[in-house]
């Protein structure tokens, strides 16, 4: 009988540290991060990134660290070599950032790496050639103290990995979010970051973190910030928090550093963001920059294979401590917003643009006007949790009752609201719903427009095919038939009041209605965004500048022509600067410049920009529920009767754009029943 071979084999070792890498590099921006971990390790001072082709074709990383000899640079590109731990108990006390030897062993089984290095003691360098894994070449070379490691066609060897990188400025925008935390936690490190020799980040060692955040996070973002120090017998906890007037729609600018290793953590993150309860929007993120150094027995760096989260083994310490940090800090300063007066009236004027035109044409923002400075107004424009209504009194409104209970489920830990939540005057509901209905209007000038031009074609069809004129009231009728579809369950109601200023309450004959008046004002914005994109427009006479963190920057230019395309005009003014001229119609005046940041990230989260990928829908969106009412607002009997007229114009007036109801019914049967009524 004729033996059957094995089904289990041993993978052969190329095989073996292809797969490993694919668990340590990820993309382009794994690589340099963990290259700039071992420079980090060698004690370098200045370090210097080069990248080709969002870091697909080149990255070269120079550092002047103590650099290697010719035996531990042949040594330094196998699997688990490392010289960061002698035995295992050194796990337990990990004080590097790169410790398990897998970083040059997983790049070189995937790139073509070139490694040259000197230490300062000796005279000749190294040079060190290796392709997919395999030595190429070994010879001394003349090269300044430190190590140079320079990463050529990554995933060459590996091509399935490959396709599924992104566009090259997204995969830069990710090497520059590496870069950027990695300066913030070490300030004292001059890190440059140039793309295609032109530089994208560049940070002078300091001695005082704050001169990083100015670098990388922009003046005016650093001026917000509070100073923050904690202490315990166990933590210590140093950085800066933002005053909760700076606030963005994600987590994505809460930088963490852990023992100086720029790291996640949910637990950190939602102890923030409890910090601040209701002094901060629902669904709004503070900018903080927090340095917890503690024992390193107590956290484990090792949970993750880029070592990009960590655990600590007392949880609820840390995240007790760092609650109780942030509250401090924010009763200890003064929280009325701020606000800088502007040069100048923040004048604008409505327009449309020809459907024919092009880009939008940029007035000429020279002069005085942008030489100074132009800083935030606070203002009542905000996402659905937006900024409070503190505008009209100076400082944030908080009155009534919390979202959802007042309770938010977040990871391991339960936040409490212990103040109440924010809410917006009628004249914030007047405001918005007045734009809405100029839109509604502007639409149905434009629909007028082209039923007459419909009609006039009709009419020459009827000299010419002898067509009566009931075929052109048949056509109006079914018009008007096709506009008021689907919105039986809004006709004939009566307003009984509001809830919660969340929930207009009507009824229509037995039925008791429930309308979320943020999610219907959200559907009315967004058909009309998606239908009018550009043909509504405003110019800024004063020009509104925005602060953009080195990433943001990065993908700006890829994102302006789709930005441009629903009425920004958005142009670059100096280092991390952009200056905004245009926007909107929906917006009327643009006092909340985070809009900016929340589109972004929108876009960001998309990947690539593609007619094909959703994105003209998901900025609609955003702009949407940025210009919708809000939850929380108040709305007099006439500004209900006014939303629900508005509603039923909507082609689906019966859900938001994100998918959740507008309108919800309870039929007396159903109210019966759950009275235990029914008989």
């Amino acid at each position: 009988m004729e033996k059957q071979g094995n089904k289990i084999r041993i993978l052969d070792k190329d095989t073996i540290n292809k797969i490993a890498a694919g668990e340590v590099i990820e993309r382009p921006a794994s690589v340099v991060k963990e290259l700039v971990d071992n420079s980090i390790d060698a004690g370098a001072t200045e370090i210097r990134i080069e990248v080709e082709k969002g870091g697909k074709h080149s990255i070269l990383i120079r550092d002047n660290g103590c650099g290697m000899s010719r035996d531990d640079a042949l040594l330094a590109y196998k699997k688990h070599a490392t010289s960061k731990l002698t035995r295992i108990e050194d796990l337990d006390t990990i004080s590097t950032m790169g410790f398990r030897g897998e970083a040059l062993a997983s790049i070189t089984a995937i790139a073509k790496v070139e490694i040259l290095t000197r230490p300062p003691e000796e005279i000749a360098g190294t040079k060190v050639v290796i392709n997919g894994g395999k030595v190429e070449e070994t010879s001394d070379a003349g090269t300044a103290p430190g190590t140079s490691v320079h990463v050529k066609d990554l995933f060459y060897n590996t091509p399935a990995r490959r396709k599924y990188l992104k566009t090259d400025r997204t995969e830069l925008a990710h090497i520059t979010d590496t870069v950027m935390r990695l300066a913030l936690a070490n300030p004292g490190i001059s890190f440059t970051l140039l793309s295609e020799g032109k530089p994208v980040l560049r940070n002078t060692g300091s001695s005082d973190p704050f001169n990083s955040m100015v670098n990388l996070l922009g003046p005016e973002t650093a001026r917000a910030m509070l100073p923050l120090e904690y202490m315990t017998e166990e933590f210590e906890i140093r950085g800066y928090i933002s005053k909760p007037e700076l606030n963005r729609g994600d987590s994505d600018q809460l930088f963490l550093f852990v023992n100086t290793r720029p790291v996640t953590s949910k637990t950190i993150n939602t102890a923030v963001r409890e910090g601040y309860y209701t002094k901060m929007p629902k669904g709004r993120y503070p900018v903080a920059v927090l340095a917890l150094t503690l024992d390193p027995g107590e956290v484990d760096v090792n949970v993750h294979p880029r070592k990009a989260e960590v655990r600590f083994s007392r949880e609820k310490e840390v995240g007790d401590a760092v609650v109780h940090a942030v509250e401090k800090v924010l009763s200890e300063h003064g929280l009325a917003p701020e606000i800088r007066e502007k040069e100048g009236k923040g004048l604008q004027k409505t327009f449309e643009v020809p459907e024919s035109s092009g880009k939008l044409q940029r007035p000429d923002i020279s002069g005085a006007i942008l030489k100074k400075r132009v800083t935030e107004e606070i203002g009542n424009e905000g996402n659905e949790a937006g900024k409070g209504a503190g505008s009209e009194s100076g400082t944030p409104g908080v009155s009534g009752i919390s979202e959802e209970s007042g309770i938010m489920e977040t990871g391991n830990r339960v936040l409490r609201d212990k103040s109440e939540a924010y809410t917006y005057p009628v004249k914030d509901t007047e405001r918005r719903l007045k734009k809405s209905e100029r839109l509604l209007e502007f639409a149905g000038e434009s629909e007028q427009k082209k039923a007459e031009e419909k009609e006039g074609e009709l009419a020459s069809k009827k000299t010419e095919e002898k067509l009566s004129e009931k075929i052109i009231a048949e056509e109006k009728q079914n018009e008007k038939l096709r506009q008021k579809a689907n919105t039986d369950l809004l006709e004939d109601l009566r307003i009984i009041g509001q809830v919660s200023r969340m929930y207009i309450l009507a009824e229509r004959g037995e039925d008791l209605i429930v309308i979320d008046q943020h999610a219907a004002h959200e559907r009315i914005l967004y058909e009309q965004v998606l239908k009018s994109k550009k043909s509504r427009v405003q110019e800024l006479i004063t020009p509104v500048m925005i602060e953009l963190t080195p990433k943001e920057k990065v993908l700006m230019e890829e994102y302006i022509p789709c930005l441009e395309e629903y009425g920004f005009g958005i142009s670059e003014f100096g280092d991390n600067t952009y200056v905004v001229t245009f926007v909107p119609e929906v917006f009327g005046r643009l006092e909340d410049t985070d809009v900016i940041h929340d589109v972004i990230s929108d876009l960001l989260a998309e990947g690539k920009v593609k007619k094909d990928t959703g994105i003209s829908e998901k900025v609609s969106k955003t702009l949407a529920c940025r210009a919708a009412i809000k939850g929380g607002a108040a709305c007099t009997p006439k500004q209900m009767e006014d939303l629900i007229e508005q509603l039923k114009t909507a082609e689906n007036p019966y859900s938001c754009p994100h998918g959740r109801p507008t309108v919800i019914t309870f039929t007396k049967s159903e109210l019966d029943r759950m009275f235990a009524r029914t008989s």
